[in-house]
């Protein structure tokens, strides 16, 4: 079925699950009704159906949070490397339907860079997913840096997306909450503040001066970071505070998808901050449902032009789709 604006469209946030990994996940790293999880299990029939009701032509597949970023660090490659092979059989058996970012297994940092290589030049992945925190460290340790060096050298992006926030945390910013609110410290506000947290740090670490070309995507309209970019901006660039160019770094290398975030006001700031070539469509199913995303989108104020972009343009390109 063609999208309700008669485009193509490419959706970039929209997950599934592994068997053998989703066996490594442990305790509040997922929170997820039984429907939510049969969808995930899914990616036959079932979830080309609700693909065909919206007018979605492409999904671009990626493990669900906390996909590979908590397991056993002697292990990870091994497991990693299977799940990412699993998945290129799925994307087969409906390659015009189907592409894959592929998973990293952070945990092992010597390993994740040739995992990523193999992934896009033997799998043909379109990038890769980061999902939070490895094992509670940010990604922008030096030890992560040989990731963002082999993704620049091969010109794909990597999508930081949030997952379960470190428990400490958790346990200092949204409690006595979790229990009557469960979604408090994660999709509400928490993996904004992660992922947001982990962007800043990213720009702050300098890997940006060292792989000037590197392609960062974040998810839900940049987790927030639009709206308060001239703040921080301004103020990372204050005389004595060390300064950094954020905002000029913040719209150079980052990318950002519209998954679980459809406000009008949201994306006119992004558009108005970063331009709409920055901006990818996504749903973040099956989180969110398709349809909604689509028609919102569809029905927003912005010109045919724009909305071409942002439905599949943007995304062929940056993809090379």
């Amino acid at each position: 079925m063609p999208s309700p604006a008669g485009f193509p469209v490419i959706a970039l946030e929209e997950h599934f699950l592994d068997e053998e990994i989703t066996a490594h996940f442990t305790g509040g790293d997922v929170l997820r009704l039984p429907p939510i999880q049969e969808r995930l299990m899914d990616t036959g029939s079932h979830r080309l159906d609700e693909m065909d009701a919206a007018g979605i032509d492409m999904q671009v597949l990626s493990l669900g949070a906390p996909g590979t970023q908590k397991l056993p660090p002697d292990k990870a490659a091994d497991i990693t490397r299977a799940a990412n092979d699993r998945l290129y059989e799925k994307i087969q058996k409906n390659p015009n339907r189907f592409a894959g970012f592929a998973a990293l297994p952070t945990t092992d940092p010597d390993a994740a860079p040739n995992e990523l290589d193999r992934a896009i030049k033997d799998l043909g992945f379109k990038g890769a997913m980061i999902h939070g925190l490895t094992d509670g460290a940010f990604i922008d340790g030096k030890e992560f840096w040989p990731i963002f060096e082999r993704a620049e050298a091969l010109d794909v992006p990597i999508y930081l997306h949030p997952a379960f926030p470190h428990a400490p945390v958790v346990d200092a910013y949204y409690q006595p909450y979790v229990k009557d609110y469960p979604l408090f410290p994660t999709a509400a506000w928490g993996f904004g503040v992660e992922i947001g947290t982990e962007a800043i740090r990213l720009v702050l670490s300098g890997v940006f001066d060292a792989y000037p070309k590197l392609k960062i995507i974040l998810g839900h309209l940049g987790e927030s970071l639009p709206f308060l970019l001239w703040r921080i901006d301004h103020t990372l660039s204050r005389a004595g505070n060390n300064p950094v160019k954020f905002r000029e770094i913040f719209c150079r290398n980052f990318w950002l998808t519209t998954s679980g975030n459809f406000s009008d006001p949201a994306l006119l700031c992004t558009i108005q901050e970063l331009g709409v070539d920055r901006i990818l469509f996504a749903i973040d199913w099956p989180f969110v449902v398709n349809t909604d995303g689509v028609d919102w989108l569809d029905n927003t104020s912005l010109s045919r032009e724009d909305k071409a972009k942002i439905f599949h343009r943007n995304a062929e390109r940056l993809l090379r789709m």
